[in-house]
């Protein structure tokens, strides 16, 4: 696997790697290094190799886009050397950005099966992180590195079906691409017990701190209320470009003492931090990026049995209702504002929310999603999976 993310964070490239060492595979993953954080080594069976280092501060197109060109040549040497040494039958290659595909054109070449996993559409993406406008040469540039990508994969995986019929209108086709939520891995997110016995109602926001998400709004929102729900803190685990910008607006209101502003933690450390959360709020924006990218941190409070406040985004109203989540209007800090209040006045409200997000969960957690994954990889390495009988002997299917 090769992923231009930090492995201990990214929970998508951590489960398919685990699921399949779990099984008995030899799993490489290239990933970068967080400066301070040991290198991971072999972990839960996962060989994680860190190509290099990255901190998260891109101000402009041409550090960014330096940053990923180097880990592309480097991804591409480690590569292409291990499978020299010992051939790979599969390189999944995590995007963004899409053109990764292409540091395993020499496993390809001697036959390896390439699966290119769209986190996040890269003319999307890229024009949200520097705001690029569709019609933009940029945007078309991107548009065109997308579909050469497609074109070189042998499959292409998407994590929501808004943009799977995006991608299909334009860079790929149905029989060569599918999609794979981006579901809670249970082996970490799972109900270990609270460890919080304080009278304070705790929200979280866990995960990458950019505009799209709309963290900004949250604090704008609790400051507004503060002395309505005095109880109410506000507690943010994460990196991104837009740190600073927060801690400053935090200082601005004078709510240093309701809202924390943590960094990184890997992300089995962060599932237990999340599973003692009173409220979890996920306040994206409803940008041409932010309203159909799928954030899966509402999954993982859903898995943890902590209910979610979440923007009325396209992507979010298209999967979920107002059974399992309440919703506000994203980017109006006044009604994220009414929501928090609600909520945290309503305990019951809050118990019905997690008892029917439980029944969602029990048919969309990983355990239950993966054999489409596994599925994938079989029927593209021409591979067939031995299923245990009562017996204990195996059958091949």
């Amino acid at each position: 696997m090769i992923a231009y993310s930090f492995y201990e964070r990214d929970n998508r490239v951590m489960r398919y790697a685990e699921t399949l060492a779990k099984r008995g595979d030899q799993v490489d993953v290239l990933s970068l290094h967080m400066s301070g954080l040991q290198d991971a080594g072999i972990r839960n069976g996962v060989r994680v190799l860190h190509v290099q280092e990255r901190a998260v501060d891109e101000r402009n197109q041409f550090t960014y886009l330096t940053r990923v060109f180097l880990f592309f040549l480097r991804s591409m040497v480690r590569v292409s050397i291990n499978h020299i040494r010992k051939p790979y039958q599969l390189v999944h290659v995590h995007s963004v950005p899409d053109f990764l595909v292409f540091t395993a054109w020499l496993p390809r070449l001697m036959g390896a099966k390439i699966i290119l996993d769209n986190h996040d559409l890269l003319p999307e993406f890229y024009g949200s992180k520097f705001h690029c406008r569709k019609d933009s040469p940029i945007f078309k540039f991107m548009e065109w590195i997308e579909k050469v990508s497609c074109a070189f994969a042998h499959h292409v995986i998407l994590p929501n079906h808004i943009w799977l019929e995006r991608i299909r209108s334009r860079s790929v086709s149905a029989s060569k691409s599918t999609v794979i939520l981006n579901s809670p891995d249970p082996s970490i997110f799972h109900r270990r017990g609270r460890s919080r016995h304080d009278d304070r109602f705790m929200m979280i926001y866990p995960g990458t701190l950019a505009v799209h998400q709309g963290v900004d709004v949250a604090i704008r929102a609790l400051a507004k209320v503060k002395d309505v729900i005095p109880q109410a803190d506000f507690h943010i685990y994460g990196i991104g470009r837009e740190m600073e910008a927060l801690i400053k607006l935090v200082k601005e209101l004078g709510m240093e003492d309701r809202i924390l502003i943590s960094p990184f933690l890997p992300i089995w450390e962060i599932a237990k931090v999340m599973e003692n959360a009173d409220l979890g709020v996920v306040p994206k924006l409803n940008d041409p990026f932010g309203n159909e990218a799928f954030s899966t941190k509402t999954l993982e409070f859903m898995a943890l049995g902590v209910p979610v406040l979440i923007s009325d985004t396209a992507v979010d109203r298209y999967y979920f209702n107002d059974r399992v989540a309440t919703f506000a209007r994203s980017g109006d800090e006044n009604d994220l504002a009414a929501k928090m209040v609600q909520l945290v006045r309503d305990a019951e409200t809050r118990r019905k929310q997690v008892e029917k997000a439980d029944e969602f969960i029990e048919l969309n957690n990983w355990n239950v999603k993966k054999s489409e994954y596994l599925n994938l990889v079989d029927s593209l390495t021409g591979m067939v999976c031995q299923v245990p009988t009562k017996h204990g002997q195996g059958v091949a299917v």
